[in-house]
């Protein structure tokens, strides 16, 4: 990797994470209930970068080079754009879910959120599900502590474990899921409670990664990482420089678009950190680094070419940029296998050389390591071949609760509220604006079976008649 610095960081990679930004108050707390493995870590590090909200173009990384629209044209994002230089972009890669809460928690254990009973981030929309015809199931906002997860594995394995900044899956410590480091279970109020935590907590996240990796540098130590951002999108969420510099690329755009832009472009300054750092560390090449996004984008002029967003089953709402570099992973490539978040967690044992136990019941997720190291093509085994987002909540769609199945270019909307059934052939469609229903009644009729046979076989939570 070439070493980076952002202009006028000339003092120290953790000074200059913390310029001009006051970092939060409290400590991170640490801990962690895995018992120590006599197990000495010698696979390659691992850094794990969560967008908060960034879909499939928000960034100028372009996710499929057949389509010019797949990227931001105006906003420039070096950071991202690097890692998709020296490693791989997935242009099929999907959230498990529209919403921050289950897609997490589907990452960290490598199962469903229909399975989890994670569906949602609460109670719901109440003024919706007052008004609607249905009654939404009561997801759970904790994930339980007796799942596996990708930090508890890596732990048990000898690697040091950290997350910082957004964790949003409930009130019990990152320490009780694995995790040696951490903010705390903070939600989107950060670590201070404050309705703005960012750009405190931008800088302030990255400078504890920082510090973290170098201490397991010092100690010859193994560790994952991961940095996970909170959202933003006013000048008050961003550094004034950062607002500025937004706004002279996103000419002609209204304040809504320059905010989202701008806290992009923030993300991506403490990108360029966190690359700037592992170089000088020296294990810029034995370490993977990826990025990818809780879920799309709420605006959707910036979701653009792609149907909705945030809160909804449609494309708009969980297809998401997925980069990663790394050993063994070929420069500038590009993979268009089907994969979601929920394969991240064995993917990333697979490439330390942990692959998933079979042994461990319920992961759902599969593997990309062959995708990634064939140059982005291959198979990946899942326990389940079924690629479902199951969404049964009020929220920002119309339509009203409603789950997808997607089965290589062809993907079904079920929507409870009035039945009705949606197909797309996303190869011709990306937008979602031709439905097929009518005119593939079979196709309709097959997806919807394997639809309700996987949300039987999870036990997924429904949507009930008033």
């Amino acid at each position: 990797m070439k070493h980076i610095l952002l202009a006028g960081c000339t003092a120290t990679l953790l000074a200059c994470a913390q310029a001009d930004v006051p970092t939060s108050s409290t400590p991170p707390t640490t801990g962690g209930t895995t018992p120590a493995s006599p197990t000495v870590a010698v696979g390659p590090n691992v850094v794990v970068i969560l967008g908060e909200a960034q879909g499939w173009t928000s960034t100028s990384v372009q996710m499929d080079p057949a389509i010019p629209t797949s990227r931001q044209s105006q906003l420039k994002t070096p950071g991202l754009e690097r890692i998709a230089a020296e490693g791989m972009r997935f242009s099929n890669f999907y959230a498990p879910s529209p919403r921050c809460t289950p897609s997490r928690a589907a990452f960290f254990t490598g199962r469903s959120p229909a399975a989890l009973k994670m569906t949602f981030v609460g109670i719901g929309n109440d003024e919706a599900a007052m008004t609607g015809p249905l009654v939404t199931p009561a997801a759970l906002t904790d994930l339980p502590t007796t799942y596996p997860t990708i930090a508890s594995l890596l732990k048990s394995a000898g690697y040091a474990t950290a997350h910082f900044g957004k964790w949003h899956v409930g009130r019990t410590s990152p320490s009780a899921y694995g995790f040696d480091a951490s903010d705390g279970p903070t939600s989107n109020s950060g670590m201070n409670n404050v309705a703005n935590p960012n750009p405190a907590e931008s800088y302030g996240m990255t400078s504890r990664a920082i510090a973290f990796m170098a201490e397991q540098v010092r100690a010859k130590k193994r560790f994952y990482v991961q940095v996970s951002h909170y959202p933003g999108k006013a000048p008050i969420d961003v550094k004034p420089e950062t607002w500025t510099a937004a706004k002279a690329q996103m000419v002609g755009q209204n304040d809504n678009i320059v905010g989202i832009a701008a806290s992009t472009l923030e993300m991506d300054n403490t990108i360029r950190l966190l690359q700037a750092a592992l170089d000088s560390l020296g294990i810029g090449k034995n370490t993977y680094v990826m990025f990818w996004s809780d879920h799309g984008q709420q605006s959707t002029t910036y979701n653009a070419p792609l149907q909705n967003g945030k809160g909804t089953v449609w494309e708009g709402g969980v297809r998401i940029p997925f980069v990663i570099a790394g050993p063994r992973i070929p420069a500038g490539t590009t993979s268009r296998v089907q994969a979601s978040a929920t394969d991240l967690m064995p993917t990333i044992l697979d490439l330390l050389g942990m692959p998933v136990s079979p042994t461990i019941a319920g992961i759902e997720g599969g593997s990309l390591k062959a995708v990634i190291e064939g140059g982005g093509t291959g198979t990946v085994v899942r326990s389940r071949p079924d690629f479902v987002v199951h969404f049964p909540h009020y929220d920002f769609d119309p339509i009203g609760p409603a789950s997808s199945y997607l089965a290589g270019n062809y993907k079904l909307i079920r929507s409870y509220a009035d039945g009705a059934l949606r197909l797309y052939d996303l190869a011709a469609d990306i937008g979602e604006r031709n439905d097929l229903a009518r005119t593939m009644p079979a196709k309709v009729t097959e997806l919807n079976q394997k639809l309700t046979g996987y949300l039987s076989a999870v036990d997924a939570q429904l949507p009930t008649r008033k």
